[in-house]
């Protein structure tokens, strides 16, 4: 890698930003074509709710392990090879899990779709935290509003898609889909500096903030990643959905929550980091409410909207709080809270189904607005996502 190559231009650098957008959006793409899914796996691989949730969590132990691996790699390499590398593995993975013919294939396939997705998300995280140093302003809340464009488009065309021509048909789309944005942008991505310094061995930092915003991830992204996983499943048993219907809920809130992020940055630009997440976090607690008190399905898709859009600016603040810790390399700050974050999206929705299969998904949409409330008392922890902050405490590249 010559000088041009590690100092980029800023025509290089706004490049990388759109190459970033990609890759976040590809990654938000297969994760909402995933969720129109899983009601047919029920009936496909013959098992309960109880053995779903179990392959969901094998899903999530994915994520969660190659997550700190992929931290590991970045202060090795960077984070743009890691990227692009877990995005090519993710192309496939969908269609993998699509043509599993039983429950243990599929829990091996789900154990690389997890894996593969939650590697390439932390590092992507980290080239979106590189991008904002070099073009000296925030891009985090768009970024992750490209992730839920995608999903918005994975899972309002998914329901449509496996209704008219089939479960098979639509991974295959997807992975074309997939493999067309990974091969065309992601070449683009932003090449950042492995941060490791020669003779240290990797480790978990010592500062207590990092674990505290950690936390507060983790809390915003639970609410998360029950709508993702059990929403349409919610839809379709306890309000009378069919398939297409209840495939729009993780596509309203992806879609709200889209739209909301592409806002996200002026907002916080203009208002401060702590005061737009504890407005937000009250937002999201107030449509998860609703969406568990909801008479019909259509109500019940209004309040999943309501929660997309609180929940909207959470996480990109929370990430980028944890890319600018003072004390903490980026890349390890980012590895740590989002593999914590998102234990709340890939483990936390396995026990929701454990749970569900007693109780039904209402009373626990209900119970997972107090997690909300709970953020919305943490957000001081947000202060160094300004980006004022940033400029501050970063460290000289």
């Amino acid at each position: 890698m010559n000088a041009k190559d590690a100092t980029p231009t800023s025509a290089n650098a706004a490049s990388a930003r759109w190459a970033v957008a990609a890759a976040f959006f590809m990654n938000g793409f297969m994760t909402g074509s995933w969720a129109p899914q899983i009601p047919l796996l029920v009936t496909r691989l013959g098992i309960s709710e109880f053995v779903l949730g179990l392959l969901i969590l094998v899903f999530g132990i994915g994520a969660l392990t190659a997550m700190p691996f992929s931290g590991y790699l970045m202060t090795k390499r960077g984070s743009r090879p890691v990227v692009i590398g877990f995005a090519w593995v993710l192309v496939f993975s969908l269609l993998l899990v699509a043509l599993a013919p039983n429950v243990w294939l599929t829990a091996l396939t789900m154990y690389i779709f997890g894996a593969t997705a939650g590697a390439m998300d932390v590092a992507m995280n980290a080239n979106a935290v590189a991008v904002e140093k070099r073009l000296s302003r925030a891009i985090m809340s768009s970024s992750h509003g490209f992730w839920s464009l995608g999903g918005f488009v994975g899972g309002g065309l998914g329901g449509i898609a496996i209704q008219q021509f089939g479960h098979l048909p639509h991974a295959m789309f997807a992975t074309v889909v997939a493999a067309a944005i990974t091969a065309f942008a992601l070449r683009y991505l932003i090449e950042d500096k492995p941060v490791a310094h020669e003779h240290r061995h990797f480790r978990m930092p010592r500062q207590a903030a990092i674990y505290l915003v950690g936390l507060m991830a983790l809390f915003s992204m639970i609410p998360e990643g029950a709508v993702l996983d059990w929403a349409a499943l919610y839809l379709k048993q306890e309000l009378g959905a069919d398939i297409a219907t209840a495939g729009f809920a993780f596509a309203a809130f992806s879609g709200i929550m889209a739209l909301m992020r592409f806002l996200g940055d002026g907002v916080r630009n203009r208002f401060g980091a702590v005061n737009t997440l504890r407005v937000s976090a009250l937002v999201a607690a107030a449509g998860m409410l609703a969406a568990g008190l909801a008479p019909n399905p259509w109500i019940a898709i209004a309040a999943f909207a309501m929660c997309g859009l609180g929940v909207a600016n959470m996480v990109p603040i929370a990430f980028s709080a944890a890319g600018n810790q003072p004390g903490v390399v980026p890349n390890i700050g980012m590895s740590v809270v989002t593999t914590m974050g998102y234990s709340g999206i890939l483990v936390a929705p396995s026990a929701i189904g454990f749970v569900a299969g007693h109780t039904g998904f209402a009373p626990i949409f209900v119970t997972l607005s107090g997690l909300l409330v709970v953020v919305s008392v943490m957000a001081g922890l947000a202060r160094h996502a300004d980006f004022r902050a940033v400029a501050q405490t970063a460290p000289a590249e």
